[in-house]
């Protein structure tokens, strides 16, 4: 890595499976986990308090919609990718021109969307 530390990604997804399948892709890839989150205040707390260099949000977890953590890590200048089973163009305006991965989703399209959004950032480095 160019700054010789590992990318630091937030995990939130209320499935455990399939956080896991996510976790074992984001190490694979030679990134650190944070979190993962399952519940809204749990993303929330690490959206605003972690070090973190991308975002992995599942947008609906556990019933609730995970757009107030979007809005956090937005602010804070932190890029994040929409994972859903669910329609795109169900996400509200100030999101649509964020990734979004449709679930389920292959391991290459997984890593071809993490670079890709991690290049997008002032800090892009390689991840393997």
């Amino acid at each position: 890595m160019h700054d010789g530390r590992r990318k630091r990604v937030l995990i939130v997804e209320d499935e455990a499976m399939i956080s896991m399948l996510i976790e074992d892709m984001v190490l694979d890839l030679g990134c650190d986990i944070v979190g993962p989150a399952a519940r809204l205040d749990h993303a929330l707390t690490l959206a605003l308090q972690a070090e973190i260099d991308i975002g992995i949000l599942d947008i609906n977890v556990d019933g609730t919609v995970v757009f107030p953590v979007a809005d956090v890590l937005r602010f804070r200048g932190i890029p994040f990718i929409f994972s859903t089973g669910y329609d795109f163009r169900s996400l509200p305006e100030r999101f649509r021109e964020c990734p979004t991965l449709s679930k389920p989703f292959s391991y290459d399209n997984f890593a071809d969307t993490l670079r890709n959004t991690l290049a997008g950032t002032s800090d892009a480095t390689e991840i393997a």
